[in-house]
């Protein structure tokens, strides 16, 4: 089945203290677009968490975003005294004032002054544990709402290409009638002429203007293309979604484009370029909606 582009998946868990929550965004795009957010100290987790995404998604600009609360009291930064009390000396040495005026809250930000918590190593291990399967989830809820999304637009690229093959069959059926009106007017107008000149119709002449004009606007050819197009856009349609297809979509709509706009060059029949000009309005929406196939 078709699947959009378009999607939002979420997921979150609590462990240990500290609070962990995914959000999985995704928008058209030709290509697969990976944006990762997420807290420094779990930065070495980029490469895996894209991995995982490319192995889920396969087109869209997807944006990853990993928030963690620590909300127990481990989380606090633990404070390096000799460092903080050098700074302060410092100052107040530099300044001429005592070192108990020095604000403690302009110190701390100093380098050196807050370390991390010895229980750090253990925190981030616990974190990588926790996020991938959130990663995992996440995306599953993307691809879940992308998957309810592409049922919508497949429904919709469905009933265009129907419309398409009905105007396409009428067509079909047109088209020689058109060749005949054609030569029946061109008779008609010949015999008249000669009719006043008192002469008989040189056939050869006939059948090679009627020739001429059949061959300007034959468009069985076109037809014929046109309706493979469609049975194979229909075929994608019909795919089991293990494989990216928008972007065969949408170089198959440009095809039919194509093919419409000879058989729109080649028509004399007002009644024929009607029906073209639907087809081509009904292609136009069909481009449109293939932007947002995966």
């Amino acid at each position: 089945m078709i699947r959009s582009m378009t999607g939002f998946g979420d997921a979150s868990s609590n462990d240990s203290g500290s609070v962990y929550a995914v959000e999985v965004r995704s928008v058209n795009n030709k290509f697969l677009k990976t944006s990762i957010r997420i807290p420094d100290r779990l930065a070495s987790l980029e490469p895996e968490i894209e991995q995982i995404v490319r192995k889920m998604v396969s087109r869209g600009s997807v944006t990853v975003t990993v928030n963690c609360t620590e909300t127990d009291e481990g989380a606090a930064q633990e404070i390096n005294g000799a460092a903080l009390r050098k700074y302060a000396q410092q100052i107040a040495d530099s300044i001429g004032a005592p070192v108990d005026s020095i604000s403690v809250a302009e110190l701390v930000n100093l380098p050196g002054v807050l370390c991390p918590p010895s229980e750090e190593s253990s925190r981030l291990g616990r974190a990588r544990k926790a996020v991938r399967p959130l990663i995992e989830l996440a995306l599953e809820h993307l691809v879940a709402m992308r998957t309810r999304e592409g049922i919508a637009l497949h429904d919709d690229l469905a009933g265009h290409l129907d419309f398409i093959s009905e105007r396409l069959e009428q067509i079909a059926q047109i088209a020689p009638k058109v060749i005949a009106d054609y030569e029946a007017r061109l008779k008609s107008r010949m015999e008249s002429l000669i009719s006043d000149a008192g002469t008989d119709i040189d056939q050869p002449d006939l059948i090679r203007e009627i020739a001429v004009y059949a061959e300007k606007t034959d468009i069985a050819e076109e037809i014929a293309r046109l309706g493979e197009h469609l049975i194979h856009f229909k075929d994608l349609l019909g795919d089991d979604g293990t494989r990216p297809i928008g972007r065969t979509m949408d170089f198959l709509a440009q095809e039919l484009l194509r093919e419409a706009n000879t058989i729109a060059s080649k028509s004399p029949d007002a009644k024929m370029s009607r029906m073209i000009v639907e087809i081509k309005g009904a292609i136009d929406r069909i481009k449109e909606q293939v932007q947002n196939a995966e």
